[in-house]
């Protein structure tokens, strides 16, 4: 019986958790949640019609059956990694294709900084980037993976973080603060110009705000709207307005004084920029490898 790429990685899943003892520790590897792993394994365990695993409130541990498919599947796996390392070599001499459809923010943040040394390492990999800020389903439009904030990634996807949690603040120009004042607290915004966002769903964005436990959406007003965070943040430095963005992204300027933190103590803390695939396909080995490079020079570190 031959096996599905879906199965392949079911198995992968499974030796992982025997691996770690532990679901929590195998998601936090892969990125993803530990209820989203046990759904998988459950499936796994009802087309082999045997139990693998058993689970108490405290541990995880592999049946006789499941110990003795372990044993297998990691036997197996360690003569493919064997085949892969000496067809490929040090990975210079890989070939082959990726597509990757990105946001504008993270092309900015994660792969302008990466993409010189990727492509010096691999020289053979062809990859194609679309830079899209619209939701796009990545593999009915026939990419390899996606680059987006982790909040809104579809949950029937394999989700891989690349960053920390990013912090967001609001930011506007010296010149907007002499003339309009500052806001104190995020309510102050209504009598403010700001500089709105709509997303890639088509919606205008609410600003959210965090205080230790006082969380806040703020439906800001303003006569100008923006797709893409470059445009507003060099309409801010011309004073237009303010603009709630990442503080990775207006650094440059507010170390340069172009620009100024209107709320320091409301930002708030967003999901991380995540590389995404289908659960139904295997990664493919250039996107692997970007991943990595990403994770070498750790561009928002």
């Amino acid at each position: 019986m031959s096996l599905s790429r879906a199965e392949v990685y079911d198995l992968s899943i499974f030796l992982l958790i025997v691996q770690y003892r532990s679901f929590r520790k195998a998601a936090d590897n892969l990125g993803v949640t530990a209820s989203a792993l046990s759904h998988r394994v459950k499936a796994l365990e009802e087309r082999l019609g045997v139990r693998l695993l058993n689970r108490t409130s405290r541990s995880v541990a592999p049946t006789v059956a499941g110990s003795a498919l372990a044993e297998k599947v990691s036997a197996g796996l360690d003569l493919i990694n064997s085949g892969l390392e000496e067809l490929h070599g040090h990975h210079e001499g890989t070939a082959g294709s990726v597509r990757l459809n990105v946001l504008r923010d993270a092309s900015t943040l994660l792969l302008r900084p990466a993409l010189p040394i990727f492509l010096q390492r691999f020289p053979n990999i062809e990859l194609e980037i679309a830079v899209d800020d619209h939701f796009v389903d990545v593999t009915a439009e026939g990419f390899d993976a996606g680059l987006r904030y982790g909040g809104t990634i579809p949950e029937d996807m394999i989700a891989i973080p690349l960053t920390p949690p990013l912090k967001w603040v609001v930011v506007g120009a010296p010149a907007y603060f002499e003339r309009h004042g500052r806001p104190e607290l995020p309510d102050d915004l209504h009598s403010h110009q700001c500089i709105r966002i709509r997303t890639g769903r088509g919606q205008i964005y609410k600003w959210e705000f965090e205080q230790g436990d006082d969380r806040r959406e703020i439906d800001v007003p303003g006569s100008l709207i923006s797709s893409e965070s470059a445009f507003a943040i060099n309409a801010a430095i011309d004073g237009i307005g303010l603009f709630y963005c990442l503080e990775k992204l207006a650094s440059p300027h507010l170390a340069a004084g172009r620009l100024e933190v209107a709320l320091p103590q409301w930002s708030s803390i967003g999901p991380p920029l995540s590389m995404y695939y289908s659960s139904r396909r295997q990664l493919p080995l250039g996107i692997s490898a970007l991943i990595q490079v990403i994770r070498d020079i750790n561009p928002l570190k």
